[in-house]
Order: structure tokens, then sequence, then C-alpha cells
């Protein structure tokens, strides 16, 4: 979980933060600093001061905030100078935006404030539309208002280049002050801040808004507001129908005022269209005669104080419904309360020193709920030990009884059953009262109970005195032994990092607080929600791994840094264990670090880049951005004493041991790493499915092309050089290590030569033609020198050769033609004017120890296992395969006690099949290489081989390529990346009835035994430059709705092949409440062990 942050202010204006990685207050660096208000969200806080000043703090990132100006110089051409900026009168200006119609010259150009300075010069942006340009980064057009293009033409008379220069946020970590608008006429001092709505956005935490109050009851939004602007740029006043005191925003579209009448105001329309809204709409305070005082705002709840200190929630609230239904009054008296990211509820108690943190975010479901499951309660900013007894001298005398005591509600609130214990025999008082909003009645005071001395026994609670020794003993020990929950647990917090005060005797006095950027839940293992004295000596042993590697910043500049790495492990007195990765670095002579919280690693992947031993570090946030932390060491030892600590560590935390389970995806990269992810039943549960993004992957030794598995633990694969290799390992058992295994790939570069009228075909090109020697997509120069093996664990074991194997085929010399080199021909033909490529092809072997055993004699391509379900017996597995000359294979006596079975079965065809694919109840598909599909029918037990080959027709105008058979459908992939797939198959009619679309960008599918559909997608949308290669989920499948919904996209960059056919792991139904009377079906109930229906293959 991310470090965040929960920020107060005290009586004297300074500032004080909570981090959840911390135990103790901490305030602000800056001394001299003081706020009135403070308002947070994800990543920062904003702040008036009492200099009416607003202030910033952005909590410092891995990522640096860096802002984009730009300015276009524009030339016109004339006969006498040549391009000049000379324009004529109508033209745009020499130096202006990219419209023309804004004059901005370089030296216009100023920092926003203090917090900003230049990251360089201006430069000119060497790139057109995005791709690089030998024009010295000029456009050319006819005329200005034309389209501007990288050519130069006869025509063209006007020219324009970008000039580019980055300014980087400096403030991070510290507060800043915002600048007031200029020219702008700034907005009155405020009085109030609140930030909010960021969960509106697509992505969360990007777009932030800051709405203000004035103190004339006027109501501003910070326009401008952006993940590259953090301080936004101007106020914007909206128009409210009265004048304002307080307003809260929550976190996605809600927002409502509180009037200085005590009524309040809900603001209607809210969305990223309009982040000011429509219009407002009045609600009434909760209590007739009584004002409301107090407003906070979250996810989907509305609290308010009113002035008699009483607290009331507004039911429901949404979206859909932003100014809810009606009114609960909540027992007990509060100062103030603030709502956090996930609804949890902070607020403190009437003049006390000490806020209370309510973690229980279902607590108000019904009145029951938290009468009889009371949430947790921190108090926030006691001191480390609970309150001294009263000395006999220091006791108070009888005359002082008369004077005014704490008290606590009568009722049996929640805050009563936390302090109390009170007779079980009394009556006690409903704890909620639910009012409508047409019909709120006046509830009557909670009547003050006077409250003993507390002599001789430490009081559990120091803002709230309990009703004598005997009281608080008894509660001391209901803490304990409650039972049934009837008490929250309560919790002690370190004191301050820094001294007391004037004033400050026993701790700062609270004024505001805000936990709008404290992610928090009762879930959250947070230090502060340990009890007191677990504060000492809960740490059993720490220890830290040091070393150097290498991290490949992708910030510019783009480079190679030394970097130290540190991985810190702490194992607490429980056993529990934590780590967190380190990496520091040093940038503009300041030194960084990031850091990766070990549970929240999501894979450790091998990579190729620059030749180097390296490897990426994944998390959900990073899979998402796309943005993976890519580390290299010196020698390839490094490399996997590295990975093999930091996998062990992420298994160890999340209780991973031994070799994958029965029910694990396999899958493997472009690389030749095999990669398995241990599944839950939440990951195709039909509601509250797993992310992709979250699941956890980690690498098994050994290095395939493609791997398939079953619910049996029956796992082959298939080397780069057609090897077939089983799976040593078996459920519950370690797996064996095996003889060495070997695999053997090519790497191939093309020789590009042009034909012209003087020499004939030559190595000399056109300045626009790809480089002579280069790889398949004619971007990147590749030569025989620089071309270097996939990695450095590989080794050549040949000389560079020709390859005559290439589809389309080729002359006797190797040589494929065509009329241009981004068109592709299937046919050669030596004519003028034509383009010619030779494709050269070297080998490189790699040898490494793993679980596998080789499985002789034949290389195959493809390669399928029988998907079953868990509780399945079966005494042989069909497992069907395809040589690399494309000929039918069925594996004969594979079991579960012999994984590689005895014998191969040939299964004649009259062509070569290149994809293979055998699902539920023995059914057989298959592609030959001309793309026609064939279904083998009569296949069973008795018969593994079937009787013959049925065709299918294929869609209209596509070649499929790979399909993957499941329990009951069959989805199929073409060339052109389109995924189909085959509606109306029935028991009776197998073969299926038409093909149908489902989506595009799909590389490779797998089809399980539930019938999920996974997918090697062949690009993340949004992420352009991304390499192809993606694991991609189909959300949504079900029996009613086979083909899904949409795509959830997991972790990608380089992944070639997924296997779901072994993950069988069905989330458990709830069972079936007995019928009432007669059975509306003629039919019999099905019995429970047939409630997904038969055994497939049994």
């Amino acid at each position: 979980m991310p470090i965040t942050l929960l920020w107060a202010v005290d009586v004297y204006g300074r500032v004080y933060s909570l981090s959840t990685a911390g135990q103790r207050w901490e305030r602000a660096d800056d001394m001299l600093l003081e706020l009135k208000r403070v308002t947070a969200g994800k990543g920062r806080c904003w702040g008036i001061g009492c200099d009416h000043h607003v202030y910033l703090n952005m909590m410092p990132s891995e990522t640096p905030i860096r802002y984009r100006e730009e300015t276009y110089e524009n030339q016109r051409w004339n006969p006498v100078d040549g391009f000049t900026d000379t324009l004529l009168p109508t033209d745009r200006w020499p130096w202006s935006d990219v419209t023309g119609m804004n004059p901005q010259p370089l030296h216009s150009f100023q920092l926003p404030s203090r917090s900003w300075e230049w990251e360089g010069d201006w430069y000119v942006d060497q790139t057109c539309g995005g791709e690089p340009s030998q024009t010295g980064g000029w456009e050319y057009a006819v005329d200005f208002p034309a389209n501007f293009s990288p050519d130069k033409k006869w025509n063209s008379c006007v020219r324009r280049r970008r000039w580019i220069r980055y300014r980087r946020y400096i403030a991070q970590g510290t507060w800043a002050k915002i600048p007031l608008d200029n020219p702008r006429k700034p907005p009155l001092p405020l009085c109030d801040i609140s930030c909010g709505g960021w969960e509106m956005s697509d992505q969360s935490g990007r777009y932030p808004y800051l709405w203000g109050v004035s103190q004339q009851g006027q109501v501003w939004f910070r326009e401008g507001i952006h993940p590259r602007v953090p301080e936004g740029s101007s106020w914007e006043e909206v128009e409210v129908p009265k004048e304002v005191a307080q307003l809260s925003c929550g976190p996605g579209d809600l927002l409502w005022a509180l009037l200085w009448d005590g009524n309040l105001l809900v603001r209607t329309g809210l969305s990223l269209d309009s982040p000011t809204g429509t219009s407002w709409v009045e609600v009434e305070s909760p209590g007739k005669e009584v004002e409301a005082l107090h407003v906070a705002v979250g996810v989907s709840v509305v609290w308010v104080v009113t002035k008699d200190y009483k607290v009331w929630f507004r039911r429901g609230v949404n979206s859909h419904n932003p100014c809810g239904s009606g009114w609960i009054s909540i027992g007990g008296e509060m100062m103030m309360v603030d709502v956090g990211l996930n609804d949890q509820v902070i607020y403190s108690f009437e003049y006390t020193q000490s806020w209370v943190l309510l973690t229980r975010k279902t607590a108000l479901m019904t009145p029951q709920s938290w009468r009889q499951q009371a949430p947790s309660v921190v108090p926030l900013g006691g001191a480390d030990t609970l309150t001294p007894p009263l000395e006999a001298e220091d006791a108070p005398s009888a005359p002082q009884q008369d004077a005014p005591k704490p008290f606590i509600p009568a009722s049996d609130s929640f805050i009563n059953s936390l302090v109390s214990d009170r007779d079980k025999a009394s009556t006690s008082q409903p704890t909620i009262t639910e009012i409508p909003q047409e019909e709120v009645e006046e509830l009557s005071p909670a009547p003050i109970l006077p409250t003993p001395e507390a002599v001789g026994q430490d009081v559990p609670w120091m803002n709230v005195d309990l009703e004598g020794a005997e009281a608080a003993r008894s509660a001391q020990a209901a803490g304990a032994s409650l039972g049934d929950g009837g008490v929250a647990a309560t919790y002690a917090l370190g004191t301050l990092e820094t001294s007391h005060g004037v004033g400050e005797e026993d701790g700062p006095v609270w004024t505001w607080i805000s936990g709008g950027g404290c992610d928090v839940d009762a879930s959250s293992q947070i230090s502060w929600l340990s009890p007191a004295d677990s504060f000492t000596h809960n740490l059993k042993s720490v220890w830290v791994r040091k070393g150097a590697l290498r991290w490949w910043r992708d910030c510019k500049p783009q480079r190679w840094v030394d970097v130290g790495v540190a991985l810190e492990q702490s194992t607490k007195s429980d056993g529990r264990k934590d780590s967190i990765f380190f990496v520091y670095y040093t940038q503009y002579d300041e030194k960084k670090y990031l850091h990766v919280f070990i549970n929240e690693v999501t894979a450790l992947v091998p990579v190729l880049r620059d030749c180097h031993y390296a490897f990426a570090v994944y998390t959900a946030q990073r899979t998402k951005q796309r943005w993976p932390l890519v580390l290299a060491a010196q020698t390839e030892k490094d490399m996997n004493d590295w990975l093999c600590l930091l996998s062990d560590c992420c298994c160890e935390c999340r209780g991973i041991t031994g070799p994958p389970s029965r029910q694990a995806l396999w899958s493997t990269t472009s690389k030749g790493d095999i990669m398995v992810h241990e599944p839950s039943f939440s990951l195709e549960a039909p509601a509250n499915t797993l992310a992709c993004d979250l699941m956890f992957w980690r690498q098994v030794p050994g290095h395939l092309r493609c791997v398939e598995s079953n619910s049996l633990g029956l796992v082959w694969g298939i080397g780069w050089d057609g090897t077939a290799w089983v799976y040593s390992g078996r459920y519950g058992q370690q797996p064996t290590p095996g003889k060495p295994q070997t695999d053997v790939r090519s790497v191939h570069v093309y020789e590009n030569q042009r034909w012209n009228p003087m020499t004939g075909y030559t190595d000399k090109g056109l300045p626009t033609d790809r480089p002579m020697w280069s790889d398949e997509s004619g971007l990147k120069e590749c030569t025989k020198g620089n071309t270097h093996p996939p990695s450095p664990q590989w080794s050549w074991v040949s000389e560079w050769s020709v390859d005559y194997n290439v589809p389309g085929g080729t002359d006797k010399e190797g040589w494929q033609y065509a009329a241009d080199f981004p068109v592709y021909v299937t046919h050669f033909l030596r004519t003028q004017r034509k383009k010619t490529a030779l494709l050269c092809q070297a080998k490189c072997k790699i040898t490494l120890r793993g679980p596998w055993q080789q499985v002789p004699p034949i290389p195959l391509s493809d390669i399928s296992l029988m998907p079953c379900l868990a509780q399945s017996r079966m005494e042989q597995v069909p497992v069907w395969a395809l040589s690399d000359k494309g000929d039918v294979l069925c594996r004969l006596g594979v079991s579960p006690q012999n994984p590689a079975g005895s014998s191969w079965l040939h299964v004649g065809t009259d062509q070569p099949f290149k994809s293979i694919s055998i699902g539920g109840a023995n059914q057989v598909w298959a592609i030959a290489k001309d793309g026609a599909v064939f279904y083998r029918g009569s296949v069973s037990q008795q018969n593994p081989a079937g009787e013959c080959w049925y065709h299918i027709p294929s869609p209209p105008r596509q070649t499929l390529r790979q399909l993957s058979v499941g329990r009951t459908s069959v989805f199929a992939v073409d060339e052109n990346s389109n995924l189909w797939y085959r509606q109306g198959l029935t028991p009776s009619y197998p073969q299926g009835s038409a093909w149908e679309l489902i989506s595009n960008n799909v590389t490779k599918v797998s089809v399980g035994p539930l019938d999920q559909v996974w997918i090697i997608a062949d690009g993340v949308p949004g992420f352009p430059t991304e390499t192809a290669g993606a694991v991609c989920h189909r959300l949504g499948v079900g029996p009613m709705q086979p083909k899904g919904q949409s795509w959830d996209y997991g972790i990608g960059g380089g992944w070639e092949h997924i296997s779901v056919r072994g993950n069988s792991a069905e989330a458990p139904r709830p069972p079936h409440p007995p019928p009432v009377g007669s059975p509306r079906s003629p039919f019999p109930m099905r019995p429970p062990t047939q409630v997904n229906g038969n055994a497939v293959g049994v």
C-alpha cells in the first residue's frame, strides 16, 4: 500500500502530518508556516495561511513534475532572401503558438512561481508528427493556414518549427505559496478550501479539483490543475444563491456547502465535462431549530455536525442522487468530522486534544450493525502511555463537585459503548434513529450524567472520563474478553516528534484535520493502529541486502544510471515479514530514491535491454502505466541472485511455496522465460473479478517457446528448436532437477537492395529507404557485425547463412522482390525498378537447468492437452500435437503418473497443419497451413485417434492461424489478429454453424476448462510504444454470455504465450434454499455434485 498522510492544524497554526508508514505526528519543516485550515487529496495537501494566501504541499514521488513550454518559429520564403522571418502583414506572428493567433517570443516565457526551475535552454524539436526528421525540425506548407508536412515541395512558401523548453516543479515535499492571479483579479481572502474530484477521471488521482470560500461567502473554483501544473492557473467564481460559510468536496462528484443560515447546498451536474457543475439544490438542516455547523463529504457519504454538537449522517447519497433521501441521527457529541479516501470517518470530541478514527466503512448500514459490530477506533494525538491515576493530594475536594464535569451521552450510543460498561439489564435506547427528509423530528437531548473521580486506576480513555474506577476496570476487562464484538478495540498513538511548546503541556490542541489523502481501511497494516504496548519490542529482526545495479531511466535523458539498491526485510514478533526494495540515485546533485513494497510486486521478468543482464519489476500501478522498473546487473550471477532473492521474498509474503499447483496459469515471454500464476476463486468469479494487473507471476526455471497444461498437473512445453519437454514436478512435490535443458533459436537480419538503370541491384538506396541491413520491420539498422544474441546467456553456434525457407518463397539465391520496401509479396519476379530483400540467419544456443524432461524424438510446432475439471479422474489424458513438418500426432499413455507418455500415434491428413487444440468431450479442432479449419470426428478414449476429418468453413476472406477449444466453446485467431467465436456448438452438432467476430488486436488465445478466455494482445490501447504481447482477460464470460463483454489488460511488453487450460477453480456457490411447496418444474432437481455438469472427458 502506498504511503499516505493524515494532516492536522493546531490552535497556533502549526501543521502536522501522520504517515501511514510512521508512528508519530511530525511537524512541518517550515517553522514559520502558520495555516488556518488544510484539505488533503491524493498526493497533495492545500492550506490557507494566516496571511490569507493559499499554500500547496505536493508529496515527493518517483516521477518528477515537468511541464513543456513550446512556441513556433514561423518563416516565409521570398525570391531574394529565401526563408526569412519577415512576414506579410496578414501573416501570423514570427513567434507564436500553434494557432498563430498569439505572439510567443522566447523571452516572453517566465516561470509561474518560485516553485519552478528551468531544466535547460530552448531547443528545436527534431521530430515532425512524432517521426524523426532530417529537416532540422522544419515543417513546410503552401500557406500558414494549410496543413504542414516535413516534405519540402516546389510550392512550399512558408515553414515553421517548434521550440521546446521544460520546467520542473522543485517544491515537492514543502509548502509552496500559490501566486496571485495576474492580470486577473484574485479572489477575496479565503476562509475555507476543499480538494476532491479526482475519482471522476478515468485515471484515478489524475485531475484533482480545488474549491474555495471567501470571507464574503463567495465560492471559487481553481482552474488549470493538472498533473504537470499542480498549482493551477486561475480562480473562477461560481455563483451561489446565498452566502456560503464552509464547503466539502468528495473524491467523486459530490460537493456540499454550508450556508451562514445553517442550511446546506448541494452542487449538481459535476462531471469531467463540467467540473464546476450546473446548479445548486438547497437541503434543510437536520434539526429544525438547530443550525448546521460543519459538513464533510466522502465518496458516497455525507456527515454533518450541528451547533449542538450532534452528528448526522445523510442516507441515500450517490452520484445519481447527490442530495440523498434523509437524515440519520448518530449518538454522541462531536466538534468536527472529516471523511477519508475509503469513507472512514475522523472526528473529535468536544474540548479534547485527540482525534478518533472510525475505520469501519459499513457501520451505518443498519442500527444493529453499529451496536453489535463496533468499528475500530483510534485516538489520534494522545500520549504513548495512558493517563496516570490521580494522587490523593490531587483529588478534587467535595465543594468542587458542583463544578461542571466531563460527560458522556446516556443513550446506548456508539460512543457510550466504547467508554462505559453499563448495567446490561438496563433498558437501552436505540443507537441510530432514521428520519425521512420531509419529516425530521427533533430528538430529545441526552441527559448529562455525573462522573465520579477515577482514583486508584488508570483511565483507558484520555478524552472521556468513565463512571468511576469500577467502570474503568470493567471497561478494561471488556476490551480483552468481550465476545460478539460488542466493544471496539482501542489503540494509542505515539507522541509528537517535536517538543511541546507554550500552551501545549499535554500535546497540541487541534482545530482542523483532513484525511482526504489518507488511505486507511480496516485491513490496513499501519503501526499506529497497534496497541500502545506494542510500539516497542515489536520487531524480532531486521536485515538488509545491499548491492549495485544499473537503472534504466525512462524520463529524459533516457539512459542507464548507476544506482545503489537495498532490500530491507523486517520480521515482527508474530512472524510476519515486511520487505521494501529501495533504489538510490543522484540527479542534479540531489540525492533521490525509489521504493517498491515487496507485497505490491506483481512480476519479476528478465528483459532484453542493450545486451544487459536486465530484469523488470512490475507492480499493479506500474503495470497500468506501462512503466516497469528496469534494472541491470554486471554479471549473470548477480542478476540471478537478485531475481531469486526478490522472488523468494514475494512468494513468502504471499504464502506461496513449492512447485506450481494444478490450477496454475502458465505463460512464456518472447525471451523464452516461463511464468506461472496461482489463481484464486476470484479470478473467474462473476462479481469482483481479480484485476489482471493485480495478478502475481513467478518464474519457473527453464526456457520454452510455448507451454500447455491441464488441471491434472500435466504440463508440456515446446522449445524454440521444436524439442518437446514435459514438466517433471508433480503437484505437492518438489520438482526434480532433471538434465540440463538446451534450446536453439535463429536470429534474422535482412539485406536490402534497390535497382537502378546504371548498376542494377545495389546497396545504394534512396535517402528515404530503409537501411541496407535491417530487421524485419526495416526501422532498425541490423548488420551482421552489430547483431547480438537475444541476451548474454545465449552463444552463437553457427555462422550467418541465407535462409531459403521464407513464406512466399525465394529465388535460387534467397532473394525476394517487391515494388517497394513496405510492400510484401508472396512471389518473386525480376523486373525493372524493383526492390529486393535477402534473409540471413544465424543460430544461437542457451543451456540451463530446469525441472523439464525431454520427450524425443520428433520436433513439434504445436501441442494441446485435453482440459478437464479438478474432480475428473482419467486413466489416460489425450494429448495432440503437430510436428515441425505439419504432421498430426496423438500421444499415448499420458497420465499423471507418466506425464511423458509412451509413444506417438500418427494421424493421417492430406495436408500439413499449423495449429491444433483438443477441448472437452474429446473435441479436436485443427487449422491447416493454408488456413482451412478441420474437426476430427469420433474421438474417444477407446478410439484416441478418431475416424475422419470434417472441413469447417473459415470466416469470410480471412485465414485462421491459431485456435483453442474449451469445454463448450471454440475461439480462433486469424492472420490479421482478429478473434473469432464459433457459434452453434451443440453435443449433436459439435462443428457449429458460423463464425462471429469478437475483437481485434489478438495474437494468441487460450480457452480454459470453464470456457474462460484469455489472450495475448498485440498491444495495449493508449500505449502505442509498448512492446507487443500483453496478457488480457475476457470479462463477463458465462453460460448465458459465452462471448464475454470486455477486456481487462494485465502485464505486458513481450509476452508470447498463455495457457489457462489448467485453471478449473470455480468460485463456491451458495447452497440453494430448500423448495417451499411443490416444485414448479416437472423435472427432478439435479444432485449437488452435478451443479456444474458432468466431468469433461470421464
